[in-house]
């Protein structure tokens, strides 16, 4: 089974603007290929069993996905400590950023 989910895994890293994709080349860069492999693999397990166990129908999160909970996050939290400094924040933004592909 771990041959097939691996398989599968490294099938999901070759696809382009995936979920997957993205969080192969995330953790590949701080943890190396194989751990991140199998880190995609595990994704992929959970994602099956709530598909099969809760009959949803799976969502593709997309490339961006990460990036974008990991921005408002930090936006949240810097927010939360000028806050805390006495300030008053009102967050917004000036210019949209451009999209890279």
């Amino acid at each position: 089974m771990k041959a097939v989910i691996t398989e599968a895994a490294w099938a999901a890293t070759r696809t382009k603007h995936t979920f997957y994709s993205a969080r192969y080349h995330r953790l590949a860069a701080r943890r190396g290929k194989k751990r991140a492999l199998i880190a995609v693999g595990h994704s992929i397990l959970k994602t099956v069993w709530h598909v099969l166990k809760d009959s949803c129908e799976y969502k593709e999160l997309g490339a961006e996905y990460l990036t974008q909970r990991i921005e408002q996050k930090r936006k949240n939290y810097l927010k939360k400590e000028l806050e805390a400094l006495g300030y008053k924040v009102k967050i917004s933004r000036e210019a949209p950023i451009p999209e890279v592909r």
